[in-house]
């Protein structure tokens, strides 16, 4: 059975459902304002459409904790339009489309480890590792002496994906990606 949360035990990552939808707490903040009732402040985002709400709760209302199912499965391949992983204890393969990866799609490659986000069965998202490593396959070459741009430069990653990167990276540098903000953190 599901937990129940009462809005003002909600904490940053709690999942609950409200109004048929699954929702995951982003932000909280309890207000207990000089005159009326304390409340909930939050920020929610849908897990299922990736829709972000601001919405304020009464401390006492109560919502069905959601139980998000995490499968660890290693990706495949991809055949079109449709990418294939496979479970890394039943090996059994499920495939997936471009809208059930998301932005997740741009961090992963062949043969890595990811999980599986699902509901109810459903799955909604794919959660690659917080640091991913990838190979530039495609940079312009920096140049010394260069500093008048501090943006960087764009480098094409070994699953095709584009990223900025500082001007020493040169292509067939390995480099570190922070997945939660899409960043550049280091050359391996």
């Amino acid at each position: 059975m599901a937990e129940v949360y009462m809005a003002g035990d909600f904490r940053n990552g709690t999942t609950f459902e409200m109004d048929g939808n699954v929702y995951k707490v982003v932000e909280f903040q309890h207000v207990k304002p000089g005159k009326g009732a304390a409340f909930v402040r939050t920020k929610l985002k849908n897990v299922i459409s990736g829709a972000v709400l601001e919405k304020t709760f009464n401390p006492s209302e109560k919502y069905p904790g959601a139980e998000i199912e995490k499968r660890e499965m290693q990706y495949l391949y991809n055949d079109e339009d449709l990418y294939y992983f496979m479970d890394n204890e039943t090996y059994e393969q499920m495939p997936l489309n471009k809208e059930q990866l998301g932005d997740s799609l741009k961090y992963i490659k062949e043969n890595m480890n990811v999980k599986i986000l699902s509901f109810k069965g459903n799955v909604f998202a794919v959660e690659p590792p917080m640091f991913v490593e990838l190979q530039v396959t495609y940079t312009e070459p920096g140049f010394a002496g260069n500093t008048t741009t501090t943006s960087g430069k764009p480098a094409t990653l070994e699953n095709g994906y584009t990223i900025n990167v500082p001007l020493f990276v040169n292509i067939g540098d390995t480099i570190k990606i922070d997945t939660r903000t899409g960043e550049y953190m280091e050359r391996v």
